[in-house]
């Protein structure tokens, strides 16, 4: 009974929103558009907190040993809450120890390079990469990341050779790509480059997904480019502890749903070239059973390419 009552009355202070990466980034951009519009249906303000570090499992361990009382979240991504977890060691089960709220966006990743780049398409990419072996530096952020396994995936099935870099962050890789530190970024999220696409501060090559993106409707996909499999999802998603009363759970559901339904969020989430899920697809039982499928078809191709944690 007194945990029932604490659940209904929940919240009564202010809910700490731990993302696992740094500022600036798409997940801690969702995270901040989402707490305005959920303070005002929770009555309590939603203090964002980047916990940074081995691919987001750092984030996602203080949430995995957080109370179990609604104060302490997690808004994430496939590579903290799937990928990650495959290759850092953890003193916790990544599926058992977290709860899924909702699934919160889907958007494209990209390939981008550095504006001074000479190739101008993905099959000039790959002529000068054959041509400079070992030389191009790629920014990847976090282990078992798309950027990652995107470019490993590009190396394989092209036979090119080049550096990955590994970042805390979506936004010191952009930085570093921007200021010409990286020649490469496979895997970005397109929310966070499109700003600098459209102003040519970097050069677009290809689209990492199954159809072309409607913000950039003259970037050909992968397939078209001549690289057939290269098609992998940047979604983004909310969870709580393990054992958090299903009323809070169901109390966070109701307040990220309405957040989601804001017309000025999805309006800014469309410029951002983000798709929101349908309404049937925000519960969470949806989102554990994208999570659970994500693990088994991405867990063994991961095992696989034997990637150790950096």
């Amino acid at each position: 009974m007194p945990r029932l009552a604490r659940a209904l009355d929940y919240p009564t202070r202010p809910i700490t929103v731990i993302v696992p990466f740094s500022a600036g980034g798409p997940v801690d951009t969702m995270a901040r558009l989402l707490a305005g519009p959920m303070q005002a249906m929770l009555g309590q303000p939603l203090i964002v907190e980047n916990a940074t570090g081995a691919g987001g499992t750092i984030g996602l361990g203080r949430v995995a040993r957080a109370a179990p009382d609604g104060y302490t979240i997690e808004i994430g991504d496939g590579t903290s809450n799937v990928g990650s977890p495959a290759v850092y060691p953890l003193d916790f089960d990544a599926l058992k120890s977290l709860a899924p709220v909702a699934l919160l966006s889907f958007s494209p990743l990209i390939v981008v390079g550095r504006k001074g780049l000479p190739p101008n398409d993905v099959k000039e990419l790959i002529a000068w990469l054959k041509a400079n072996p070992g030389k191009a530096t790629s920014g990847t952020v976090g282990n078992a990341s798309p950027s990652q396994i995107g470019a490993l995936y590009f190396q394989k099935i092209t036979g090119t050779q080049f550096q990955l870099v590994p970042y805390r962050g979506a936004a010191p890789a952009a930085t570093d790509l921007l200021g010409g530190q990286i020649d490469l970024r496979f895997g970005a999220e397109g929310s966070q480059m499109l700003p600098y696409v459209r102003s040519g501060a970097v050069k677009p090559f290809a689209i990492m997904s199954g159809k072309r993106w409607f913000l950039t409707p003259d970037i050909p996909t992968m397939e078209e480019a001549g690289v057939p499999g290269l098609s992998l999802p940047f979604w983004q998603a909310m969870w709580v502890p393990k054992a958090t009363p299903r009323e809070i759970v169901d109390k966070l559901n109701a307040a990220t749903v309405a957040a989601l339904a804001d017309s000025s969020v999805r309006q800014r989430l469309h410029d951002l070239g983000q798709d929101i899920p349908p309404r049937d697809e925000q519960t969470s039982q949806a989102l554990g059973d994208y999570q659970r499928a994500q693990v088994e078809k991405w867990w063994p191709i991961i095992k696989a390419a034997n990637l150790k944690a950096e």
